[in-house]
């Protein structure tokens, strides 16, 4: 997949494109209804497939104060879109400059004369220009006179019945309910960072973990302990995840995220790995005594092998 991400870089694609815009933050099962439809309506008209999306929220430039935690970072997103098969991923920074263009402007000359669109589809709630005065009706008028088709894709609805959303997800995330939270992705959540040297407790105890800390991406769930799997060096080990701060012992305070990698013992100081979530087993406890901890860990690798099926 090709990655612009700048709007001066923009190259006119001869054969055209068929292009989707929005923020795509965390790329859930609305976004992938929206990425399907784009990839079929691509190939029936032999043309390219390209996103038009932003590394950045644009509430961190207008209300940074309210604007929420995404739920994937753009390097995040952007292996995401590849995976999906897309030719091309536009990721332009949403600044000053590109807030202030006016509506007609962006399609005009970004969306027709850069990007030679021949087909648009965007979500029913797409908003676009300087102070999100363009929408899905303006967008079909200057395509009409512009020569490209424009698509409304309509929500997707999940099982509760209420339109699948980013907020919705990231409610899922704040309570730990990362199964709710598959099902509105159409994925595992995952969280990646940096393995670091810790204080070796889980060692000493006979569960030695990988403590993934630093510029860690994506929405960290709810402090508990989880199922789920590690992705290291493209291969997946199932895992035993607490996130927290150790409450059984004292001077401990700072939440991390530790996994117990079942049944391997990897060298991973260093190595940027993945954490994949797949159900919560419990809150995260403190233990009247270190053999009282031990039972429940014992415990927790004993569900993390079943809900993993091992």
């Amino acid at each position: 997949m090709r990655i612009t991400r700048e709007l001066s870089r923009l190259e006119h694609v001869g054969k055209g494109n068929a292009i989707s815009i929005g923020k795509f933050d965390g790329v859930h099962r609305g976004h992938l209804a929206i990425i399907e439809r784009l990839k079929t309506v691509a190939a029936e008209r032999k043309l390219a497939s390209v996103v038009f999306t932003f590394e950045n929220h644009p509430l961190q430039l207008f209300r940074p104060d309210i604007c929420p935690r995404e739920l994937s970072s753009p390097e995040q997103r952007l292996e995401i879109l590849s995976d999906l098969g897309l030719d091309e991923a536009v990721m332009v920074p949403f600044d000053e400059d590109f807030a202030s263009l006016d509506a007609e402007y962006f399609v005009k000359q970004i969306l027709a004369a850069d990007l030679n669109a021949r087909y648009v589809i965007v979500g029913a709630d797409f908003r676009f220009g300087k102070g999100g005065a363009g929408n899905p009706e303006l967008l079909r008028r200057l395509g009409a006179e512009l020569g490209f088709v424009v698509e409304v894709v309509e929500d997707v609805i999940g099982d509760a019945g209420a339109r699948v959303s980013s907020t919705m997800i990231r409610h899922a995330l704040e309570a730990g309910d990362v199964t709710h939270a598959t099902e509105l992705l159409g994925r595992h959540p995952r969280v990646t960072g940096t393995v670091v040297a810790g204080d070796a407790r889980g060692r000493e105890l006979g569960f030695p973990t990988a403590n993934v800390a630093g510029d860690v991406a994506g929405f960290v769930p709810a402090d508990g302990v989880y199922a789920g799997w590690m992705l290291h060096a493209g291969k997946f080990f199932p895992s035993a995840i607490s996130i927290g701060t150790n409450p059984t012992f004292e001077g401990e305070r700072e939440s991390r995220i530790e996994v117990y990698v079942l049944d391997h013992e990897l060298a991973l100081y260093g190595e940027r790995v993945s954490v994949d979530f797949v159900q919560m087993l419990r809150p995260t406890l403190a233990f009247e005594s270190v053999d009282e901890l031990l039972t429940q860990m014992n415990a927790d690798v004993l569900a993390t092998r079943e809900i993993l099926g091992m």
